[in-house]
């Protein structure tokens, strides 16, 4: 049976391809899950209509990505935490922090699992944070951890 993938799977196809599969894993799976549709006539000619339009939304999504590193740029955020008199920080310095200082501090709203911190930050000190914008973007802050 053919059918057109609506989303990525893997060991059977990309988005937007024409594959075939077992009837029963189309009828009983992928359809219902909304991961597939029938290609028929009607759909194969739909199918470049529904490639523009995803495309034209997955533009926007990468503009707003490219803004977002563009503003983050050179700047550098600034973490509070309180620290002993050695400058050992009491605890450690997560994404939840540097969200909310990214909030606070930028306005920009991003959501704490797309920040990672390749180095433990238990000292006080400069550190860079990896954000994934998108699956085509990533960016980097500069971030400083000082003593409230």
């Amino acid at each position: 049976m053919e059918i057109i993938l609506l989303k990525d799977i893997e060991k059977v196809g990309d988005k937007h391809t024409i594959v075939s599969v077992k009837p029963g894993y189309a009828r009983n799976f992928l359809i219902p899950q909304g991961l597939a549709i029938v290609a028929n006539d009607t759909n194969r000619r739909s199918l470049d209509s529904m490639k523009r339009r995803e495309a034209a939304v997955e533009q926007k999504v990468i503009d707003a990505a490219k803004n977002i590193a563009a503003q983050l740029a050179g700047k550098l955020l600034k973490i509070g935490a309180k620290a002993g008199t050695s400058g050992k920080i009491f605890g450690s310095v997560t994404n939840v922090q540097l969200a909310a200082a990214l909030e606070e501090q930028f306005g920009i709203t991003l959501d704490r699992k797309l920040i990672s911190i390749p180095e433990d930050v238990k000292t006080l000190g400069e550190y860079e944070a990896n954000l994934h914008l998108h699956k085509t973007l990533d960016a980097k802050v500069k971030f400083e951890v000082v003593e409230e």
